[in-house]
């Protein structure tokens, strides 16, 4: 059986874009498994069925074929990216082997380097914030989490720092185009974006090959000389790492902000008992998960939830909506800092894809709102210029996050 269409499940909806828990407790309430109407895409939004595509690889591939897109007129369309069964799929979007073979190659590359950042992190939040701060005010989003996790995802990659801003560029228009959102005009620059990024990437690939370092470079190049791995799988796997690499942390970032700046109670918990913090970022990428939500390709006809499922659809994993549900969650629209099992959110992915920049991620975002706390004795949203999420379906971040700061002065 398939579940029929639920009235005011328009996912790409304004009011749904920007705030959507509403559309998702809707889906968690009447249709779990819920088809857009005229498209082959399913949106899956409980915590168990959500959690059960994951973990069903074999008949749920992670190889991205298909975007959800929204037309001019009329309903949505799917936007083909498996160019008729030619595009090579890596890391994330890869499925087994493959995708064990780059992730062995780049996890311990990324674990020896991550270890060592701390330090790096600290001095950037310090340098950002005293660059962003401004007459008490802040813009947390373009000052602090867009500009910290690229910074350390070039650094670990091995790229120069002076091209951080156009690799930040990039980045956002890799995600732009995946958040189906496109106005008509925007999908021939995001394409340039996207080669220019892949050409870019090869030549840093191709000059470690001459002289490999100690960084995610040089790794991608021994693996190359060795033949592990080819120049454009390489160089696919750091478009995947730059594309993505910065929206986890950035979004996790700007939501913990927000969520802190409309509650000073909690800032001020969190200034007298700052191990909570920890705890407390567990919260904010449940409540405010930086992917809303991640791709499945169906290689065979099946069924999820009761719903019937054909061969070559496409699934929409809504973390975000699975990590409201009631069902797991108590009191799940509520920041609960002693919540049990407060990690078994599935903000970083489920199962053989979970997230492998999850550890940068936590590490920068508890630098950055550790920094923000220690810093002020009260911020709240800036009363003269309104905050504003990115429109996506794929991504949860804020594009402008002003705050006001009482800023404590520092020793």
């Amino acid at each position: 059986m398939t579940h029929s269409p639920t009235r005011g499940t328009d996912i790409f909806d304004p009011a749904h874009l920007d705030e959507p828990n509403e559309l998702y407790r809707t889906l968690r309430e009447h249709s779990p498994v819920h088809r857009v109407a005229g498209t082959d895409f399913f949106l899956v939004s409980t915590w168990d069925l959500v959690t059960e595509a994951a973990n069903r690889t074999e008949v749920f591939s992670s190889n991205l074929t298909g975007v959800l897109v929204q037309q001019p007129a009329g309903p949505p369309a799917t936007f083909d990216m498996d160019g008729g069964g030619q595009a090579v799929h890596v890391l994330a979007t890869a499925d087994d082997p493959a995708h064990l073979h780059h992730r062995k190659l780049v996890l311990p590359a990324l674990g020896r380097r991550i270890r060592a950042l701390a330090p790096a992190v600290d001095s950037l939040v310090d340098t950002l914030w005293d660059e962003g701060m401004r007459d008490g005010q802040i813009d947390w989003a373009s000052a602090m989490a867009d500009r910290l996790p690229l910074a350390m995802v070039a650094h670990l990659i091995g790229l120069p720092e002076s091209d951080v801003p156009q690799l930040l560029t990039w980045a956002y228009d890799s995600t732009e185009l995946l958040g189906g959102v496109v106005a008509a005009d925007r999908l021939g620059p995001l394409v340039t974006s996207a080669a220019e990024l892949a050409g870019y990437l090869r030549a840093e690939l191709v000059r470690a090959t001459s002289d490999p370092r100690d960084d995610l470079l040089g790794v991608l190049a021994h693996a190359c000389d060795a033949g592990e791995l080819s120049e454009d799988v390489a160089t696919l796997v750091l478009v995947q790492l730059v594309g993505a690499g910065g929206e986890s942390t950035a979004g996790l970032i700007g939501g913990a902000a927000r969520l802190l700046a409309i509650r000073p109670g909690l800032q001020t918990r969190l200034r007298q008992q700052p191990a909570l913090v920890d705890a407390f970022l567990d919260e904010a990428l449940r409540l405010e998960s930086p992917f809303r939500g991640h791709h499945r390709h169906v290689v065979a006809d099946t069924t999820l939830g009761g719903a019937d499922l054909p061969a070559g659809s496409h699934l929409l994993l809504l973390w975000g909506a699975a990590n409201r549900d009631p069902a797991v969650f108590e009191r799940p629209d509520e920041i609960v800092l002693d919540r049990p099992h407060i990690r078994s959110h599935l903000a970083f992915g489920k199962g053989v894809h979970f997230c492998v920049g999850s550890a940068l991620a936590r590490m920068e975002a508890l630098a950055a709102t550790t920094a923000l706390l220690a810093r002020t004795s009260r911020f709240a949203l800036a009363a003269d210029s309104e905050p504003r999420w990115v429109p996506s379906l794929f991504v949860r971040r804020h594009s402008a996050l002003p705050l006001r700061l009482e800023v404590t002065p520092r020793d």
